[in-house]
């Protein structure tokens, strides 16, 4: 099964992008949905994740303070590499798993860290990344987060930069415009994986 990676930094538009794909009927695995499932109450990595920082991170119903553990994770650079550490194998796992169900033509697995975590490229036959200005993703994430500006600028200094994203891409969605042309680039990217997935590898 041909295998696309979507990317994109905070606040680019994956989610749109990765909805718009879905309506085309292809199957999306998206790692943050996984992230999130694995420290939900009962999943996998929240006792995990609670031994290594500690109650403070816990809301009083058992569940993961998400905002306390974001500004932890942030601003300390060692803590952010031990929760990736608790997280990754295990995001890795469940996408390997949810791909073994598979039977469509192409995926698309949306992998916002895919440039940082570099453990993904091996498995993807092309690479999606959706772009914007810088200027809009902080604009985009204040206002549906309510984060202040200094933390969306913590979030973004922890990813890759915009270049080093675009140098790793196949191909680019642009989304700077109206949701509209968002849809137009998706069907003829929806149309071209299409293609590529029924043509034999040389």
């Amino acid at each position: 099964m041909f295998k696309v990676g979507l990317t994109g930094g905070i606040g680019s538009g994956k989610s749109t992008v990765a909805d718009l794909f879905a309506g085309q009927g292809v199957p999306v695995i998206d790692t943050d949905v996984i992230a999130r499932a694995l420290t939900a109450p009962g999943g996998m990595a929240l006792d995990v994740v609670r031994a290594a920082f500690g109650d403070q991170m816990m809301q009083a119903d058992g569940s993961l303070d998400r905002a306390a553990l974001r500004r932890r994770v942030f601003s300390d650079a060692d803590a952010r590499r031990q929760l990736e550490a608790i997280l990754h194998p295990l995001i890795r796992l469940a996408v390997e798993q949810q791909l073994a169900t598979l039977a469509a033509p192409y995926v698309l697995i949306v992998i916002p860290l895919l440039v940082e975590t570099g453990t993904y490229q091996e498995v993807l036959d092309r690479v999606l990344l959706v772009d914007c200005p810088e200027d809009q993703q902080i604009a985009r994430v204040m206002a549906r987060s309510g984060l202040t500006l200094d933390e969306v600028k913590a979030i973004l200094a922890t990813q890759a930069t915009r270049a080093a994203r675009l140098a790793i891409a196949d191909d680019v969605i642009s989304n700077t415009a109206s949701p509209d042309a968002l849809g137009t680039q998706v069907a003829a990217l929806h149309r071209r994986y299409l293609a590529f997935s029924t043509t034999p590898s040389s």
